[in-house]
């Protein structure tokens, strides 16, 4: 069955590409094929839930006792051979990847169900569900494979998928450059990933995810030096780094938020970006072999968070907002796996896939019922009018605020707690991530408060305006409305698991620990001088800094009139902060006009000089040859006969002056 969980996905990705391509139902019809090819598409990976779930079941059936050895492995077929190197179709769940299947298949079901509505309008239906059900088949490659060379195949294919429907409407200049921005972004990474690749072929004679482990599980191997696994590991952050949007690769997450809701929700909750972290707590082992690269990780991690919040403040977009939070949290989670909380930080996975999914649907659905409007300046009190979408909001705004039960707080809390107390941690890694969680109750009330309380501004603006093009505006008359039960279902689901998910990783009883155990073998030791009552003060200080985030943004934006005061007094930087601290521009101004000078100078320099007046040389002797042969092709036979003569007499006169 194990095979199943991708090819379902596969299958929907090639009936859902047969009939864009061939028998789809009239354009004026597109409500019908956005139901026909989003219930395929939901079929087939919700089929892949359900699979995942009988595995799941299956080795939670298997004796404890099993250990590293609980696991489900299928092979294929041979993939390539060279030489003595096989390498087979393989694939193999595990804790760890039983985990992540589960919600990738399970939050991607959600998404697909919410989408048949959100892109109900749609021109192409038949293509976007199409490249939704293979963006899923490519994260459950990447998860599933029982290799590097498979697991990067999956890497590779999250980065095409997320290329495709990030620019899913391509006639729209602004949206097809995010999603090449997207892809090139990725490319780098994933070079620093190849590199990481090669070396450990290089050094352990494997590609083989188990064998690796084995290998470096007892200490670093004989002959193996400490820095060639520093280089390994960097290298395979760098990885990480792009896939993961992690400073200062993080630039292309944001402006992905130029594909559809359901995409963005997909790609920051379910797949992708969770990518970077499924692979170093894959190689947990390796990793903590490296000090020197687990510092690298914790820090750019706790970088990453804080310099996202910041950003996040500022942005009037309800899905850039979400966006940079998305890479906040991601920085969090590679804080976790840096400090040797792996399970802490694959838990913040897990429950960010639920709030997060969440906040996208949920902004999908403030948008569709504002008429493809995204300003949240112009939104205000809708409350009232979107009731549902209200109530589910507010369960995923006080998760990743991290107000206790609800998921965020038991997975945020346990990052914060190992990174003060871990012999790898540090009480600055702890003051960052500390800050970042105040910082992200700030911004996070800031966009409800401003979306769903105090007065309506929409009235002012219209209910409409710039949007993410899903074809929903119907003008500034248009009243604002909730969104249909298509759409709402998924996102009460969402809501209870964002509600109760976290009691999965409880602290002192944690199930999730003893699950992922057989895979994460690492244990959290205590800092000297770190006492276990200090974990009690330090959850005080976290709901404590939410709180206060919480109150101040509600006093703040309560008043538009004294926000609008603070954004004066404090214009520049406001200003920075509107601009994303202006890296865009750094990087156009060191890296993308550079590049286009040295495109142009080698085009007008070798291409247009040299390469161009060759082929044109090339193409005016073969001219000239044709001009002045075409004077003796007359048609004529009495010219042929005398050219035959006159070339007789010459053949005749050198075999007689041969012969002399």
């Amino acid at each position: 069955m194990l095979a199943l969980i991708p090819l379902l996905p596969l299958i929907g990705f090639l009936i859902n590409g047969a009939w864009y391509a061939f028998g789809q139902a009239p354009a004026g019809r597109k409500q019908a094929n956005a139901a026909i090819t989003g219930t395929l598409a939901s079929l087939a990976i919700g089929a892949s839930f359900v699979v995942s779930l009988i595995l799941f079941l299956q080795l939670r059936g298997m004796s404890p006792e099993a250990g590293d050895h609980r696991f489900i492995e299928q092979t294929l077929f041979n993939w390539m051979q060279i030489g003595a190197f096989q390498l087979p179709m393989t694939l193999r769940v595990d804790a760890l990847s039983a985990l992540f299947t589960l919600f990738i298949t399970g939050v991607g079901t959600l998404i697909h169900i919410y989408a048949i509505g959100y892109m109900s309008h749609d021109e192409t239906p038949g293509k976007f569900f199409a490249f939704l059900n293979l963006f899923c088949f490519a994260m459950l490659m990447l998860v599933l494979g029982a290799s590097l060379p498979i697991l990067f195949l999956g890497w590779e294919g999250v980065g095409l998928c997320s290329y495709l429907l990030i620019g899913y409407w391509y006639t729209d200049d602004e949206k097809a450059s995010a999603g090449k921005k997207a892809f090139i972004v990725n490319r780098i990474g994933d070079f620093g990933f190849l590199l990481g690749m090669f070396l450990i072929y290089a050094t352990f004679g494997t590609l083989e995810l188990a064998q690796l482990t084995a290998a470096v599980h007892g200490g670093l191997p004989a002959g193996v030096a400490e820095s060639t696994v520093t280089a390994i590991c960097l290298l395979l952050f760098l990885g990480c780094v792009g896939k993961s949007a992690q400073f200062p690769l993080y630039v292309w997450l944001p402006d992905a938020m130029a594909g559809p809701t359901p995409v963005s929700a997909l790609i920051h909750a379910a797949t992708m970006v969770t990518s970077g972290i499924y692979l170093v707590a894959r190689l947990n082992v390796l990793f903590s072999l490296s000090p020197q690269a687990m510092l690298v990780v914790a820090t750019v991690g706790a970088f990453t968070a804080l310099l996202a919040a910041t950003i996040a403040i500022a942005q009037r977009d309800i899905k850039k907002v979400l966006a940079y939070s998305t890479v906040s949290q991601l920085g969090y989670m590679f804080l976790g796996c840096g400090v040797g909380a792996f399970s802490a930080g694959v838990f913040h996975v897990v429950t960010h896939a639920f709030f997060k999914a969440l906040l996208f649907l949920g902004a999908g659905s403030v948008i569709h019922g504002m008429h493809e409007e995204q300003d949240i300046m112009k939104m205000g009190g809708l409350r009232k009018q979107m009731p549902r979408t209200f109530a589910v909001f507010a369960v995923a705004w006080l998760a990743i605020c991290g107000i206790p039960p609800f998921s965020g707080f038991f997975s945020k809390d346990e990052i914060l707690w190992q990174a003060y107390s871990s012999t790898h941690g540090h009480a600055l890694l702890w003051g960052f991530g500390a800050l970042t969680a105040v910082m992200t109750a700030f911004y996070m009330t800031r966009l409800f408060s401003l979306t769903f309380l105090g007065t309506p501004r929409f009235q002012e603006h219209g209910a409409h305006g710039h949007g993410d093009g899903h074809g929903h505006g119907t003008g500034a008359g248009a009243g604002v409305h909730e969104s249909p039960a298509v759409m709402i279902l998924p996102l009460a689901v969402l809501a209870l698991l964002s509600a109760v998910g976290g009691f999965i990783g409880v602290p002192h009883a944690s199930w999730l620990d003893e699950w992922l155990d057989p895979v994460i073998h690492s244990q959290h030791e205590l800092a000297a001088g770190v006492s276990g009552s200090t974990e009690w003060l330090l959850m005080g200080v976290s709901v404590a800094g939410a709180a206060i985030g919480i109150f101040f943004a509600l006093r703040l934006y309560a008043d538009l009139a004294r926000a609008e005061a603070l954004r004066k007094r404090f214009a520049g930087l406001h200003q920075a902060l509107v601009n994303k601290w202006y890296v865009d521009e750094l990087y156009d101004h060191l890296f993308v006009r550079p590049i286009h000078a040295l495109s142009q100078g080698l085009w007008k320099g070798f291409d247009v000089a040299v390469i161009d007046r060759i082929v044109l040389g090339i193409g005016y002797v073969t001219q000239w040859t044709g001009q002045t042969v075409r004077v003796v092709q007359t048609g004529s036979t009495q010219v042929y006969a005398f050219m035959f003569v006159v070339g007789l007499i010459a053949t005749v006169g050198y075999l007689i002056y041969g012969l002399a």
